[in-house]
């Protein structure tokens, strides 16, 4: 402390400057043509006159210099890379920074997974911060792996990446007063922890509930009506532009200069090759600014927002104090970054890191040896229908975590639903993975167009059974049996044969693979999926993920049935009046 106030007095020399930068005033909403000095990690100053003097010197050219960027809500785990790794790509677009909610491996390994989180992203040069996971499992209408107490959270407080408690997503359990969802709650505010919201489809009345619980955040709004009812409410408000959930646009108009500081931008589920190809916030930073906000608005969002609502008192701005996280852009408009410095050095030049990777840190074997499906049959798969051909089936949206609840008339041989390419009525199944317990859900799906074959995987929010939808059942078990062989994964089979799969052997969710190596095997795998669809237009896999989360309205499927969100509810799939 006493050297830095040494060198903010000029007295002695800052450890680096950058000079001539256009830097981006993320309190005042204006550009600062300056030199930003720093030391031990941190800006001792912004200066307009160049007075100080450095031992190493760099020169900006007039352009853009902005504080690093937040994602304020991301699940690392569906990047299907480790934390190290994804930490390897997202540096390169500028993110220095992100809260993450670690629920994915912990519905699947419990305590285990979230201590390997934490460990490997240790390792890792951004900062990653942790949401403990307040849902595992995610409601009660459902298997997971394991299960999180009150008690089973304490254990890490304290520790320095943790920030509070992670979405809390099962509401009829927060509005019914239920004694473990209350008493997460409870241990978090003593902790003096931030709550994240999981507010989808929740009415302005139980949001009134969630506020009252001292939830603070929401990342689930699809409408401009719904972010200003939650802001209103004084909920800060993440606008989401992910891989399947793309809310951006239809949010923006709720935002104004007013308002403008209780909102922030996430990703929560980005694939890997979206990640490495656009980024994340950056992308969010540049679409926003296309559809007319300003720059340094659109920019503020993504830094100083994110740090305030998480209790980051030194992240987030350019300016005396900080941590010295800052990205230079070559172009404002598409946000293209050239430089990223954190804690004041150098990281990556022209989208290279200028690091090694680090070594891999050992992995439990439970955390690798996840998938225990049971060997399944024909009749397993089966949909039956006892009083003529009427269902309740499941109509995907395109890039939308929501879905529709239709029914429709199907095709019925001897009693069993027969799946029909031409009415894009498909066979939707989820299989319970982790304990052996035989439940397993079967329903109709509409909205997938796959023209043969079948696709499946143990990406299966938020408990992270397997999934698989087909056209036919061999082919469909043909898929399964792939997801045993090879401990979870992505794949793609047809006529009875695997076209391609992409091993996700940390619980069935990640790669040990560098990120380059990955993103072939995940091309490998889209491209085998334009064989059996060649007209795809939408991101298949998530949205497949996302069919089994019972917490998104409107209907969803998990290994227990046919789920109806808006009645939290069973519904079976035959429709007898």
């Amino acid at each position: 402390m006493k050297r830095r106030i040494e060198i903010s007095q000029k007295r002695i020399k800052a450890d680096f400057i950058l000079k001539n930068a256009q830097v981006a005033d993320v309190f005042n909403l204006r550009w600062r043509l300056a030199d930003i000095v720093v030391a031990d990690g941190r800006i001792i100053a912004i200066d307009e006159r160049g007075e100080f003097e450095a031992y190493e010197v760099e020169d900006a050219g007039g352009r853009y210099v902005i504080p690093g960027l937040i994602d304020a809500h991301i699940h690392i785990e569906s990047s299907m890379l480790t934390p190290s790794e994804f930490n390897r790509i997202m540096l390169p677009h500028g993110i220095t920074s992100v809260v993450t909610d670690p629920h994915e491996i912990a519905n699947v390994s419990g305590t285990a997974g979230l201590q390997f989180m934490l460990d490997d992203a240790a390792t890792a040069e951004m900062d990653i911060y942790f949401m403990l996971p307040s849902s595992v499992p995610g409601t009660s209408f459902e298997h997971a792996g394991a299960v999180l107490e009150a008690t089973d959270l304490a254990a890490f407080e304290g520790h320095a990446a943790v920030l509070g408690l992670a979405e809390v997503m099962d509401f009829p359990a927060v509005l019914n007063g239920e004694h473990n969802m209350l008493a997460k709650i409870e241990f978090a505010q003593k902790a003096g922890m931030v709550i994240d919201g999981h507010c989808a489809g929740l009415t302005s009345n139980q949001i009134r509930g969630y506020r009252a619980a001292g939830i603070q955040t929401d990342h689930e709004c699809v409408t401009a009506d719904e972010a200003r009812d939650r802001i209103e409410q004084g909920m800060y408000v993440f606008i989401r532009e992910g891989s399947a959930a793309k809310n951006l646009k239809s949010l923006l108009p709720a935002v104004t200069a007013a308002n403008a500081r209780r909102f922030a931008f996430c990703t929560d589920d980005k694939h890997l090759d979206e990640l490495m190809e656009q980024g994340s916030i950056n992308y969010a930073v540049s679409l926003a600014i296309k559809e007319g906000m300003e720059p340094l608005q659109a920019i503020q969002l993504a830094s100083l927002n994110v740090a305030e609502c998480y209790q980051l008192k030194d992240k987030g701005a350019l300016a005396s104090g900080f941590i010295a996280d800052f990205v230079m852009v070559e172009d404002l408009q598409t946000m293209k970054v050239s430089t990223v410095w954190k804690n004041g050095m150098k990281v990556t030049e022209n989208g290279q890191m200028l690091s090694a990777p680090t070594p891999k840190i050992d992995i439990m074997p439970a955390i690798t040896a996840s998938v225990h499906l049971p060997k399944l049959t024909k009749d397993d798969l089966a949909i039956l229908f006892t009083h003529g051909d009427r269902a309740n089936v499941i109509e995907i949206m395109p890039d939308q975590l929501t879905t529709k609840r239709i029914e429709c008339t199907v095709d019925v041989v001897e009693g069993q639903f027969v799946p029909s390419i031409e009415k894009d009525l498909l066979k939707l199944a989820v299989i319970e993975r982790h304990h052996q317990l035989g439940t397993k859900g079967v329903a109709i799906v509409h909205g997938f167009g796959l023209q043969r074959g079948a696709v499946a995987t143990t990406v299966a929010h938020d408990s992270h059974n397997a999934i698989v939808v087909g056209t036919n059942d061999a082919d469909m078990l043909v898929a399964l049996e792939a997801l045993q062989k090879m401990q979870g994964g992505l794949v793609v089979v047809a006529d009875g044969q695997v076209l391609e799969e992409f091993a996700l052997p940390i619980a069935g969710l990640m790669t040990d693979l560098q990120a380059n190596v990955a993103a072939k095997s995940l091309l490998n795998v889209h491209e085998a999926l334009q064989q059996i669809h060649p007209d795809l237009h939408f991101h298949f896999f998530l949205t497949l993920s996302f069919l089994s989360l019972p917490v998104i309205p409107d209907i969803k499927l998990t290994d227990t049935g046919l789920f109806d969100v808006t009645q939290f509810q069973h519904i079976s799939v035959e429709i007898i009046d």
